[in-house]
């Protein structure tokens, strides 16, 4: 398979020698570097998901395992195949009273999908914007890009969705959201979904900010 992170605008082209000037360089340093909003230890999961995916063994044996961006890449590739938190059936909430009871995203657990395990991995690795670039302008598969826009809807200030996600909301590459299948959509329909709504089956997106609220009725 193909890593399209170099593929990322700006980045210049092979060959380039020139040196640069210190205070260039630092821009070049500081520009390559993205500023993380919110909880810098959750990623802004909720309690629960988050317990999940750090107790379990693929997240601390698998996962740790892979050291690069360019492993977590093949990973994504060869193993997600839907983008809910929990794996199909895993997660049951009948009969739940107390705090618990009818809150969504809050339940008695089940199993962590590898979505979300990758995606909190790829937390960990602090992304550069040309990193996050590859990802969400990748050729390989629509999980991929996927994990990159959700990295950028859990972990980048909200205030900034509209500039991440504007040039891809009419994206035409379908993807299936769903554990075990049967839920297809667009890139497009994706993104547009994820600032109008913050429910994501079982869980919640952090919340929208009113003048992204705006841009997205505005462009509906």
């Amino acid at each position: 398979m193909r890593d399209d992170d170099d593929a990322a605008p700006g980045q210049g082209y092979e060959g380039e020698e020139e040196e640069e000037e210190p205070q260039q360089q630092q821009h070049k340093k500081q520009s390559n570097t993205l500023t993380l909003w919110g909880n810098m230890k959750t990623m802004n999961l909720n309690s629960l998901l988050l317990t999940n995916i750090q107790s379990s063994t693929y997240f601390k044996v698998q996962l740790y395992e892979l050291k690069t961006y360019h492993e977590v890449i093949d990973e994504i590739y060869y193993k997600v195949n839907h983008l809910e938190p929990w794996e199909k059936g895993s997660r049951k909430t009948a009969g739940q009273t107390g705090m618990c009871g009818g809150v969504r995203g809050v339940g008695t657990g089940g199993i962590v999908s590898t979505a979300y395990c990758v995606l909190y991995k790829l937390f960990t690795l602090r992304l550069t914007r040309k990193q996050l670039m590859g990802l969400i302008n990748h050729t390989d598969s629509p999980y991929i890009r996927a994990l990159g826009f959700m990295y950028v809807r859990y972990v980048l200030p909200p205030a900034d969705l509209w500039s991440w996600f504007e040039s891809y909301l009419e994206d035409p590459e379908e993807i299936d959201v769903k554990a075990g299948g049967g839920l297809v959509m667009t890139i497009g329909e994706m993104l547009r979904q994820w600032m109008s709504k913050l429910e994501w089956f079982s869980t919640l997106f952090p919340r929208i900010p009113v003048p992204v609220q705006k841009q997205v009725r505005a462009y509906s």
